[in-house]
């Protein structure tokens, strides 16, 4: 398994960075404004940091668009939420979290992503997998403005 990783610096309280991570999460607009790329998204299951919810969201990432269903799987408040891909993106990619550490009086946002089949994947998919990494820099990067213009 394969782990692709951004990590950011955040000049607020952890408990700023979730707020708005919930909050990203709540309505199209508000989703849209985190990235360029993000469509929608809406809870089908279950209530937001509900561990079991399902969400179901539409982004384009490297050119297409793709409709994707996450269940939440793990969540400690304020500090990490974890989630598993449901099929079919499951089968190559089955999980991710977003974690936020403090750091003084800001905080570290990371967001991993693990993909089965890595070492394969980055050799006959090179340009989707860099795409991926840019769509979660990016995502980072405005998560931060975002949060520091609040």
């Amino acid at each position: 398994m394969a782990l692709i990783k951004d990590t950011i610096e955040i000049n607020a309280a952890p408990t700023k960075v979730f707020d708005m991570l919930a909050q990203l999460f709540s309505s199209n607009e508000d989703y849209r404004k985190w990235h360029g790329e993000h469509v929608s998204c809406k809870w089908i299951k279950g209530n937001p940091n509900e561990v079991g919810s399902i969400l179901y969201c539409e982004e384009y990432l490297h050119g297409k668009l793709h409709r994707l269903k996450t269940r939440l799987t793990e969540i400690e408040p304020k500090r990490k939420v974890s989630y598993r891909f449901l099929f079919p993106i499951g089968i190559l990619c089955p999980e991710g979290s977003f974690v936020i550490e403090p750091k003084g009086e800001g905080s570290i946002f990371t967001a991993t992503l693990s993909f089965n089949f890595g070492h394969l994947l980055s050799q006959i998919a090179p340009i989707r997998i860099e795409a991926i990494k840019r769509h979660m820099k990016e995502e980072g990067e405005n998560l931060k403005a975002l949060v520091e213009m609040k």
